[in-house]
């Protein structure tokens, strides 16, 4: 796991939604020189922070650790905010079909 590139994707996001490392920091209870030392890699973050990090920048631990590009991102997203408004019948056919398209599909990018 690479710290360094999970605190810049912290950077990114926390500038995004237009936070200050301050402002960061103690939304998620931590010190501001704890959040510095997040984002530049020199400490790792435990899950709890990790957590709490996402929720306050309204994004998923998965954006967090690992790179998508942008158009990966949106369509994650714009599939996670009709997930979030189903109810768990409806979850298990949405993933039974997610299976089957994806087994019996070819994918376009090869």
């Amino acid at each position: 796991m690479n710290y360094y590139e999970i605190g810049q994707r912290i950077r990114k996001h926390r500038k995004q939604k237009g936070l200050s490392q301050e402002q960061l920091a103690e939304a998620v209870n931590i010190s501001v020189t704890h959040m510095s030392h997040i984002e530049t890699g020199n400490t790792k973050l435990s899950l709890p922070v990790l957590v709490a990090v996402a929720v306050v920048l309204q994004v998923t631990t998965d954006d967090l650790l690992h790179d998508q590009d942008d158009d990966t991102a949106a369509a994650m997203n714009n599939v996670m905010a009709v997930l979030k408004e189903c109810s768990l019948p409806q979850l298990k056919i949405i993933a039974d079909l997610a299976r089957s398209v994806h087994r019996n599909t070819p994918d376009l990018n090869k």
